[in-house]
């Protein structure tokens, strides 16, 4: 079963730091605005994924949502919302847009604009998280398309509807061993409403190759552990040649090599400093993330830090004199 969060069985003066410790976590990190009073704020809230999909299920209390600038400016990973109306009524806000969902529609939004949600009524909801790389869409289209109203009147939408209602609540399909194949026919139809909604579905074919480099550096963070990852075989899994990718990424200021390498001292770093720093070696953390000789690493962190993981990680976790 999907982890759940119910607010029936928590002191009422939690509430409002787990909801937001929780949204936080799963969705975006957003400014929480509860209408009732803690005592009387109530939610049960689901929790699931499909691969690099996020799902949010939600029956709560009125609230309002805020994404505000500063949270969108500090956005790393970008990713586009589909918001799912059950019951009730909401409102969308976003792009100097706004838009009424009544049951039955549902709307989208990205993390890297500002945004406000109304549940004037209550939430009563599905929503997914998408990573706006894998919809391979131009900016200027989800521009167009956020906070507008998708709903009966576009086939696709109708479809789509019934498609993902029934995929947000399917434990069976989050934990099943057949999950990741619902994967990319989940982005496929998200990126045919959008383009037909838009008007000009050809528009779905051009952006892949517009958004070739945001998907590179999106699969380098999702293998980033892999000692095994190179320049072929990122190459292989996009359809290009090496001398294209190192072209492609060169055009956005990337140095391969340069990149993978910081970015993996980074999660090292991040681990070293992190709770359970003293629990693996420091050579198994450089290892974790793909650092294979433990003097290699020890030698590329120093430079990049100025000081050596060990260090690091002392000056985080000082060990107790008693």
């Amino acid at each position: 079963m999907s982890p759940v969060l119910d607010t029936a069985f928590m002191p009422p003066r939690d509430r409002e730091e787990v909801l937001r410790h929780a949204l936080w976590e799963s969705m975006a990190a957003v400014d929480i605005d509860h209408r009732p009073p803690a005592e009387d704020i109530s939610a049960r809230i689901g929790f699931g994924g499909v691969g690099p999909l996020r799902t949010f299920s939600a029956r709560a209390t009125a609230v309002t949502i805020r994404r505000t600038e500063r949270l969108a400016r500090e956005d790393k990973e970008p990713v586009v919302f589909l918001n799912l109306q059950m019951t009730g009524t909401s409102l969308v806000v976003q792009n100097d847009r706004q838009c009424l969902l009544r049951p039955g529609d549902f709307a989208v939004y990205e993390s890297t604009v500002p945004y406000t949600l109304l549940f004037d009524e209550g939430v009563d909801g599905h929503f997914f998280r998408f990573p706006r790389a894998a919809l391979a869409l131009p900016e200027q289209l989800l521009r167009d398309i956020a906070a507008v109203p998708l709903g009966p009147d576009n086939p696709i939408a109708r479809l789509a509807f019934t498609y993902f209602s029934q995929l947000a609540v399917s434990n069976e399909i989050h934990q099943g061993v057949h999950a990741d194949a619902v994967v990319e026919p989940s982005i496929e139809l998200l990126r045919a409403v959008l383009t037909s909604q838009h008007g000009n579905s050809s528009l779905a074919k051009g952006p892949l190759e517009a958004t070739l480099s945001l998907r590179i550096t999106q699969y380098i963070r999702a293998h980033l552990s892999d000692p095994g990852l190179s320049a072929a075989r990122i190459a292989a899994a996009h359809d290009i040649s090496v001398r294209h990718l190192y072209a492609l990424l060169s055009r956005s200021g990337i140095s391969l090599g340069d990149w993978i390498r910081t970015r993996r001292l980074a999660e090292c770093r991040r681990e070293l400093a992190g709770p359970n720093g003293r629990l693996r070696t420091i050579a198994a953390i450089g290892r974790r993330w793909g650092f294979v000789d433990a003097t290699h690493f020890s030698k590329v962190f120093k430079q990049a830090y100025g000081i050596s993981p060990r260090a690091w990680r002392d000056q985080n976790h000082p060990r107790s004199s008693a």
